[in-house]
């Protein structure tokens, strides 16, 4: 790892911490490894003394509310999920509340669900109070809102919800701790002889193909949903960082010269509504779009109607749609300007078609160059 990497993290001013629930949860027991809280709350503190301002995105209410509930290892139900939540969640904010005491530090608690990220008005809302919080130098604490969330809507893994949280507030640096120091060409755990991978520019079909599974009963992610994260934070100018954090102090660790791997950022997005266009997990529908649009998109053009090749799902004007290539890579997000029932009809048809075939002069692009952002800038070459 080059000193210029490390500096990325030293000098980030706004930085979003996620804490895997394997980190925090003894596996065996179901109870909080209040040792390693104790070291991680010295570097926190640590980080702040620097004058830097830090958001926690924490698994392990689940994990900690399901011992005390009395469930058998292995998958739960939801309703066990949603009642472990609910029990967990008053021990985890306590769990943080007493680490940050010896320090003066004070924790605020944020439950978050997607469609608070999803809703625009919400997604402000959200940012605004997390904002606030930091600014009076408090450190938000944040969760999936697990009581409520159901298995169809959901963030599903705090990898990308922290993702989500690092975009919407402009975070300078987005730790992933986890039980690994970093991406690999394999399953290390399996393969001896895979490589650690640690400064990666592009998040490529290739690199994709290198994730593999979560296989804990405390976990929902997998270097699937981190690389995923990557993605949404990346692409909104936010670099973001895989590190072990099993060892006491693992913040530290880092700043010392521990092995990670480094996600570099690619051009950020300056427009707040673009940044939530982005990091978008639920589009309501999506557009397959020819290689002249997609090649059209990346040229900073509009989406027209001749450019649609088909269109899947139900949605409303004004709603988000993911945009695809032909090869079925997700390219762009965008709101649209019809409804699906009007733009099944006017699919792969010129502009000037669009009044005779509605019977009302629409508007002349399927989405706006102002109102998409893309997702991959490599896909529609």
């Amino acid at each position: 790892m080059t000193n210029i990497h490390l500096k990325a993290l030293e000098n980030a001013n706004k930085i979003v911490i996620k804490i895997g629930s394997s980190l925090l949860i003894d596996v065996k027991t179901g109870t909080l490894k209040q040792v390693w809280l104790d070291a991680l709350s010295a570097d926190v503190n640590a980080l702040i003394k620097l004058g830097k301002q830090v958001v926690i995105v924490s698994s392990g209410a689940i994990g900690l509310g399901r011992a005390q509930a009395g469930f058998a290892k292995g998958k739960l139900k939801l309703e066990q999920s949603q009642a472990s939540a609910a029990i967990g969640q008053i021990a985890l904010a306590r769990a943080y509340e007493n680490a940050f005491k010896p320090f003066n530090i004070q924790a605020a608690q944020i439950l978050l669900s997607l469609e608070d990220s999803e809703n625009r008005k919400r997604y402000l809302n959200a940012t605004n109070t997390i904002n606030t919080l930091t600014s009076l130098g408090f450190v938000p604490i944040i969760n999936e809102n697990d009581t409520i969330a159901t298995s169809e809507i959901r963030f599903g893994d705090n990898d990308r919800l922290a993702a989500r949280v690092a975009s919407m507030i402009d975070a300078d640096m987005l730790l992933l701790l986890s039980d690994i120091d970093g991406l690999y060409t394999d399953n290390p755990q399996k393969n001896t002889n895979a490589e650690h991978i640690a400064v990666i520019k592009t998040i490529s079909e290739q690199i994709l193909s290198t994730a593999g599974s979560s296989g804990s009963d405390y976990g929902t992610g997998g270097m699937v949903t981190k690389l995923l994260a990557a993605q949404i934070s990346t692409s909104s100018g936010c670099p973001m960082i895989i590190a072990d954090g099993r060892a006491n102090n693992p913040i530290n660790a880092i700043l010392n010269g521990a092995k990670f791997s480094i996600f570099l950022s690619q051009n950020s997005i300056n427009s707040s509504r673009k940044k939530w266009l982005n990091s978008t997990l639920d589009p309501k529908g999506s557009l397959t779009i020819d290689k002249g649009a997609a090649n059209a998109l990346l040229n900073g053009k509009s989406l027209l109607s001749a450019g649609v090749a088909a269109i899947k799902g139900k949605f409303d004007n004004g709603d988000t749609l993911a945009i695809l290539n032909l090869d079925g890579q997700v390219i762009a997000h965008g709101l649209t300007n019809y409804d699906s029932k009007d733009a099944n009809r006017i699919i792969g048809k010129k502009s000037h078609e669009i009044a005779d075939i509605l019977g009302y002069a629409g508007r002349k692009n399927i989405i706006h160059r102002n109102n998409l952002v893309l997702i991959n800038k490599n896909s529609g070459k």
